[in-house]
């Protein structure tokens, strides 16, 4: 019985924080919990209508368990917090349930680190010529609220705008892309300042309006390098820039140009 226990707990804090598993399991009740700034990652599998229609649901389950199996490994590598699934979407978050002041800069090692794993999925164990999953990312910061709903089978859900904006970067990225808000890369710049971004100018975003977006500017395949900052993270979701460059377009041109301070819608 007491091994039985223990595994419960320790399945319990796999899908909540440590204090929500503890007061969950002592029948206290959950608080709402406000954080100031955090990092959003949403991922989705480009295609899966089709991928559905064209298999069986047996081996669609097999495909996203593999495929979650290694993202979840890669979170933990990475601390990073696994939010949820829901069929094919992914959501995971950074400095939530600890603060982290390298927030951006460790989702985006763990984004690039989740492509490259989605690169070596096969579709169909039994049929390699299907290809790889392929995916699409989008990240965004800011504040949310944190809290438990329901009481069966309760979920550890994130409220605030946040949340959407992120969606929005992952709806309106491309196939193995890392789209990102302008409040994400200025935080990045300040964490990473060596991190290249490219621009996607100015983007209509459905719910949202205008907003400027950036690739991160990485391919799968290319080399992993470690960065050393030299200076102190910035945590704080502070839209003020002292900075941040990124090439002008998607086309390649070596322009240059500067995030203003303004506001991001």
């Amino acid at each position: 019985r007491r091994a039985y226990n223990n595994n419960n707990d320790l399945r319990l804090e796999e899908v909540f924080p440590k204090h929500v598993a503890d007061a969950l399991r002592e029948g206290r009740k959950v608080e709402p919990e406000r954080r100031d700034c955090v990092t959003i990652f949403f991922s989705d599998v480009v295609g899966f209508t089709n991928i559905s229609s064209d298999l069986p649901p047996e081996k669609i389950s097999d495909m996203l368990d593999r495929l979650y199996t290694k993202f979840d490994t890669i979170a933990r590598v990475h601390d990073v917090f696994k939010v949820e699934t829901i069929g094919d979407a992914y959501m995971a978050v950074t400095n939530l349930v600890q603060d982290q002041d390298d927030h951006v800069k460790r989702m985006v090692d763990f984004s690039i680190d989740i492509l490259h794993a989605a690169a070596v999925t096969l579709i169909d164990l039994d049929d390699a010529s299907k290809g790889f999953v392929k995916i699409r990312i989008g990240l965004h910061c800011g504040p949310v609220v944190a809290n438990v709903v329901g009481s069966r089978s309760p979920r550890y859900c994130l409220f605030g705008d946040a949340v959407n904006t992120a969606s929005k970067m992952e709806n309106s990225s491309k196939d193995m892309r890392i789209h990102i808000s302008e409040r994400c890369g200025k935080l990045l710049r300040k964490q990473s300042p060596k991190r290249r971004l490219l621009s996607r100018g100015k983007m209509n975003i459905k719910g949202k309006g205008q907003m400027k977006t950036f690739w991160l500017n990485h391919s799968v395949g290319s080399s992993r390098h470690h960065i050393d900052l030299d200076e102190d993270h910035q945590s704080s979701c502070d839209e003020s820039d002292d900075g941040l460059h990124s090439p002008d377009s998607e086309n390649g041109n070596t322009h240059f140009s500067s995030l203003g301070s303004g506001n991001v819608e």
